[in-house]
């Protein structure tokens, strides 16, 4: 089968990124002539994909994101090479432009919601106070504060080219119930859902060394650090000899260490920055628990699902995706979002307790290992693809 996979960014800053790019290898592992097709923004000259397009982080990029003539030049040239038996798209809204959707007409294809962009402007439906919206797009994203003047009239001519094409596709893939939720409560279907996998791997050695929570992604408010350096704190009261290891670089990166010093915790709090695959492996097998504190509803949550498939015991916000993935008090520890009391006495619970990290460790990897392989995920899409051709042929 040929695959033809779009993606609004090429280079690997995120789960998303990553995943796309893993999804393309495993097919053609399974015989199948995958490619990808991304913007070049974010690249840093070498590309990792098959097809490229314009794209960018500039100034310019509101005007890319409503409407990118290069990436509808690219991809009718690509497409028109190629000849692909479907096109998944993935992400498309901050670089590709709605306005590649036409190319799709006469191809079947599918749509993969790894995020709320189609019925959220900014992608995360969080509000400047940290609350989720319930409110559908259009004057709510001005009057509540999270878009300009500019960049609402920009993205509000987005979303109408958005529901103009939308029907163009054939299948709706969700990541989680959660976001399959989402779409179905804004008409958009129809849909099924495909969790993330990741790649199977022996369960890491036995727990050692000082009691250690460890958080891994983007330095970002929508992450919840903030929540956790003060549920951190709280928790170095409860067990003394408590580490904090952070893994990721981001804008809030400065805030963060200072909240550190002046809750008195800098001593004890270990910022790595970003690191290579295999370095942030060796670091994370020796953290008793992995902490999720996002704000948002994550999608999914690959972090979680990568640490279970590690056998190490999670402690998430318990809404979206994550609730899904993880079974609390089995394999982990669910907590009220946004919450730093609750967050610190989950916390405080496992860090005092290395059998108990060790028994839901073994049960997060025996439920991963099952549920959340990339092997499953793979055979999942194949069977989506299969679905859409047989469509579009009757």
């Amino acid at each position: 089968m040929k695959i033809l996979i779009l993606n609004d960014v090429a280079a690997t800053v995120g789960g998303a990124e990553t995943l796309t790019l893993d999804l393309r290898d495993e097919l053609r592992l399974r015989g199948h002539d995958a490619r990808v097709f991304a913007s070049d923004a974010f690249s840093d000259g070498e590309s990792p994909v098959d097809y490229t397009c314009f794209g960018t982080h500039g100034p310019l990029r509101t005007l890319n994101r409503v409407a990118n003539p290069r990436a509808w030049a690219s991809l009718r040239a690509a497409m028109a090479e190629f000849r692909p038996d479907v096109v998944h798209v993935r992400m498309f809204m901050t670089q590709l432009s709605p306005l590649v959707l036409p190319l799709l007409q006469d191809t079947p294809n599918l749509y993969h919601a790894a995020w709320y962009e189609t019925i959220c402007p900014i992608g995360t439906r969080l509000l400047p106070d940290d609350t989720i919206c319930e409110r559908p797009p259009g004057r709510a994203c001005r009057e509540q504060g999270c878009l300009s003047r500019r960049a609402w009239v920009a993205l509000m001519a987005q979303r109408a080219l958005w529901e103009r094409w939308r029907d163009v596709f054939a299948l709706f893939v969700a990541n989680s119930e959660a976001v399959e939720r989402r779409l179905r409560e804004y008409g958009i279907g129809p849909t099924t859902v495909i969790w993330n996998g990741v790649p199977r791997r022996p369960a890491r050695p036995p727990l050692d060394g000082p009691p250690t929570v460890a958080f891994a992604g983007r330095l970002t408010r929508e992450k919840g650090v903030a929540v956790l350096v003060r549920a951190f704190a709280a928790t170095r009261r409860a067990v003394p000899g408590a580490r904090l290891l952070v893994i990721g670089e981001g804008p809030e990166r400065m805030d963060l260490e200072r909240l550190a010093r002046e809750l008195g915790v800098e001593s004890s709090v270990v910022w790595m920055g970003r690191l290579g695959r295999e370095a942030m492996e060796r670091e994370l097998e020796a953290a008793w628990v992995q902490a999720v504190p996002s704000i948002l509803e994550e999608p999914f949550g690959l972090v979680a699902a990568e640490a279970m498939m590690r056998g190490t015991a999670v402690v998430a916000s318990g809404h979206g995706g994550l609730s899904e993935i993880i079974r609390h008090g089995e394999t982990g520890l669910l907590v009220t979002p946004n919450d730093s009391s609750s967050l610190a006495a989950a916390l405080a619970a496992l860090l005092a307790d290395r059998e108990r990290c060790e028994a839901l460790g073994r049960a997060a990897h025996e439920w991963a290992w099952n549920r959340l392989s990339r092997a499953a995920c793979v055979e999942g899409f194949l069977d989506a693809y299969r679905r859409v051709r047989e469509g579009s042929a009757a």
